[in-house]
């Protein structure tokens, strides 16, 4: 009987095999190295491309950040215009009351009666003067409560004094500034 020694092609088919799966595993390591750095410059682009949108964003966001910024410069600016405007509108309206609030002081004043001072704060007129009798304030003042443009009459202040031989009242007389159509409504000039 022949013998066959078997051994060393066994041995040569398990070298053949290992080296196989040596070259499998290989191609697979390198394989998947390339699959991982595609993945990673993939990833990079992506977050390349996410970052430059991102700076994108927030140079636009900053340009609307100072276009809101001048909107509300401008707002503010237009409201100061507003009350301006206003301003000038009350002025406007309030420009022939004065006439007629002196009209009213000259009509009203008696004889024996003389306006030293005239003052206002607001829609209140302090007068200041001096009368030849307690009457004759008296009558004045009942004579601005009569007037159209004049109301509310208050005395605050009467002094008698000896002026050169001849007794006269020195007084301090407030009262209020209205028109004549607010009297009706019950409203005051403000």
């Amino acid at each position: 009987m022949a013998r066959i020694n078997l051994l060393p092609w066994r041995e040569e088919l398990r070298q053949e095999r290992q080296k196989q799966f040596q070259m499998v595993a290989g191609l697979a390591a390198v394989l998947m190295l390339a699959i991982i750095m595609l993945v990673h410059i993939r990833m990079g682009a992506v977050i390349d491309n996410q970052v430059s949108r991102n700076s994108y964003l927030e140079n636009e966001i900053k340009i609307l950040d100072k276009r809101i910024k001048e909107i509300k410069d401008l707002e503010k600016a237009k409201a100061r215009l507003l009350a301006r405007m206003d301003i000038i509108q009350q002025l406007q309206g309030s420009r022939p009351q004065v006439v007629h609030v002196f009209d009213e002081l000259v009509t009203t004043l008696p004889d024996g009666v003389y306006l030293t001072n005239i003052s206002n704060k607001g829609s209140a007129i302090s007068l200041d003067g001096f009368a030849q009798s307690n009457a004759r304030v008296s009558s004045y003042m009942r004579k601005v409560d009569s007037a159209a443009w004049l109301t509310d009459p208050r005395l605050n202040v009467i002094e008698a004094k000896d002026q050169k031989g001849q007794r006269i009242s020195k007084f301090i007389l407030k009262v209020q500034q209205t028109t004549p159509g607010n009297q009706a409504t019950g409203e005051g000039v403000q």
